[in-house]
């Protein structure tokens, strides 16, 4: 772990390796495929809250277990920069929930490609966030971004209902979730991170199942859940790791990966078709994202 840096005084920039990167992404690409379908099969007998307090306390105990084996459980824990740590959880549990939500209602391929704004809203929101200038480029990004949304979600030609609006919610909630993660990793370890992540959703996700009651699972949905534990920790171990290997610019553009796996495992799993508009659209949003990360690159240098 990092010695110490004084209060108010931030780490020296740390090298970049995006190669590093891309291999943790390819994790975290694999994990979030796997949550998908197990998520999908799960909300067939929970809701999104209790799907996340199962997931949640899989992760929980899987952590705990790991910081209380390396004999420093204080130092690993112990943030330098609590108050970010809450706003990452918020966005992030936020995010989760509506993308847990928008899973049974679209399909795969039309939901990876709507995701793909996350890199979009990440170059927008960064002047706000990290005191970067709002360029004609990052304009330029956001209206392509908007565009190629137009022609995923097909309006006219299919009903813009609340699958697609919760996956476009989802992917504003996990640009601050990267954003914030990318800060938070600039003083705590991956450890730290995915510990205090599992405790706060976890309770809050059990206050939110409690006036319903929480079902027992039952044998068939069981596999699932471990399955969705599991993979919610590693999939965001690997994109934590990611972000610790590259900056946020350079790390969110290697999720395009993921359509056409998601999208292939949509059409043999659960027979959905291949659709030419999604993968236009999403060609159209990959064109913004690459527009937004050379001004990011230029604004960098």
């Amino acid at each position: 772990m990092p010695a110490p840096h004084p209060s108010g005084a931030a780490p020296a920039a740390r090298p970049s390796h995006p190669l590093k990167a891309f291999a943790w992404m390819l994790g975290a690409i694999a994990s979030f495929a796997a949550m998908a379908v197990a998520g999908r099969e799960i909300q067939v007998e929970m809701n999104t809250f209790e799907l996340m307090l199962y997931r949640s306390a899989i992760g929980f105990a899987v952590i705990a277990a790991i910081v209380l084996a390396s004999g420093r459980p204080g130092e690993i824990v112990a943030s330098r920069h609590p108050w970010l740590h809450v706003k990452r959880n918020a966005a992030h549990y936020l995010g989760q929930n509506l993308w847990f939500f928008a899973v049974t209602l679209i399909p795969l391929g039309q939901l990876a490609a709507l995701e793909f704004t996350n890199p979009i809203w990440v170059v927008l929101l960064a002047p706000f966030f990290l005191g970067e200038a709002m360029t004609k480029p990052r304009l330029l990004a956001a209206g392509l971004g908007f565009v190629g949304v137009l022609i995923v979600a097909e309006p006219g030609v299919a009903p813009f209902g609340a699958g697609q609006a919760a996956a476009l919610v989802a992917g504003l909630a996990f640009a601050l979730n990267t954003i914030y993660t990318r800060k938070i990793m600039t003083w705590d370890p991956v450890l730290c991170v995915l510990f205090w992540m599992t405790l706060a959703q976890g309770f809050a996700s059990l206050v939110l199942s409690m006036p319903g009651g929480i079902p027992v699972p039952s044998a068939a949905i069981a596999p699932w859940i471990a399955v969705v534990g599991l993979t919610g920790l590693s999939a965001h171990y690997c994109l934590t790791s990611a972000l610790g290997q590259a900056p946020a610019s350079v790390v969110a553009p290697m999720e395009f990966l993921r359509l056409p796996i998601v999208a292939t495992l949509g059409m043999l799993v659960y027979h959905e078709p291949l659709r030419l508009a999604v993968f236009v659209g999403a060609a159209v949003i990959i064109v913004g994202n690459l527009v937004g990360l050379r001004a990011a690159r230029r604004g960098a240098g």
